[in-house]
């Protein structure tokens, strides 16, 4: 019988989200080589392509996304049995947390602590991604609680807001009308820069990337010296003393909806008590909570 090492499903995974071996060596803390040796080894053990090598990028064969699916179970039950082994070893229960790097940045570390202060059981893993990445790591139980903004409202989050964003600029800012809006953005897994993108495309608008980051100081002093605008939820805006446009000769931004998920099983009433007390930092003066599938209408919001 052949075991296949964990290790090796782990790389799987890391390449297939971020679409890149190099992006997967980076996050893995080893090497591009490194990480095609143990594709290869892997492929060898199965006997069996993984990969579609005649297709430009990451792309999985047939044989390649059954065995993701069995590999992302495969090593959530062996998550699991880790954290049970650390819970009753150290009386400690470790959540793991996704998130959008806004939300780590801002409220996030302090609400931890708080929780902390009430738990001190408890312990936190917290990791940073895109949405895409986190539902689907939500789902296979690799995460037990996300924090994610959405375009339209989730039918399954705990808790939701309504989150109005907006343009911002500098006063340095030069704007050409007639000329293709300049963004500054997190890239193209932003659902900021997706939103603006969607907004100006409706309105037969032209768009330019001129600066992509990943950090908020970053972008921030790019706003700041005058070089794009950018799209960001008024809430973020004012946290970061960003001047919001609020006369911009540019279309409206809908809002977003930034929703707080728990995943089935596990310690659910725990996950819940701190997706509870996060959410009372996200309902802020003008937010509008409703309920969803995932809680009554009666639920305290």
């Amino acid at each position: 019988m052949t075991n296949i090492p964990t290790d090796l499903l782990r790389t799987l995974v890391a390449v297939v989200d971020l679409r890149s071996f190099t992006k997967a060596a980076a996050f893995l803390g080893v090497t591009q080589p490194a990480v095609s040796a143990q594709i290869k080894r892997l492929e060898f053990l199965l006997g069996s392509d993984l990969f579609d090598r005649g297709v430009q990028g990451v792309s999985l064969t047939a044989y390649g996304d059954a065995v993701m699916t069995h590999a992302r179970r495969l090593l959530s039950i062996n998550d699991q049995i880790v954290t049970l082994g650390v819970t009753e070893t150290k009386s400690e229960l470790v959540i793991r947390i996704g998130t959008p790097s806004d939300f780590v940045a801002s409220y996030l570390p302090d609400t931890l602590a708080r929780f902390r202060s009430v738990r001190p059981d408890v312990r936190y893993n917290v990791r940073t991604d895109s949405y895409d990445p986190l539902i689907r790591q939500l789902h296979n139980g690799e995460i037990d609680v996300m924090i994610a903004l959405s375009m339209t409202p989730p039918h399954d989050a705990r808790h939701c807001t309504e989150q109005e964003v907006v343009w911002v600029r500098s006063p340095a800012t030069r704007f050409d009308p007639s000329g293709p809006v300049p963004l500054v953005s997190y890239g193209e897994k932003s659902i900021y820069r997706r939103l603006a993108v969607q907004t100006l495309r409706a309105a037969g608008l032209d768009w330019e990337d001129v600066f992509t980051a990943n950090s908020m100081h970053s972008l921030n002093n790019a706003v700041a010296a005058g070089l794009g605008v950018m799209a960001i939820t008024r809430r973020r805006a004012k946290q970061t003393d960003m001047m919001v446009w609020e006369d911009a000769p540019l279309p409206q931004l809908q809002c977003l909806y930034a929703g707080i998920y728990v995943r089935e099983g596990g310690a659910r009433s725990t996950y819940e008590q701190l997706a509870d007390e996060i959410s009372n930092l996200l309902y802020g003066p003008g937010a509008r909570s409703f309920p969803t599938m995932a809680q009554p209408q009666n639920s305290a919001a």
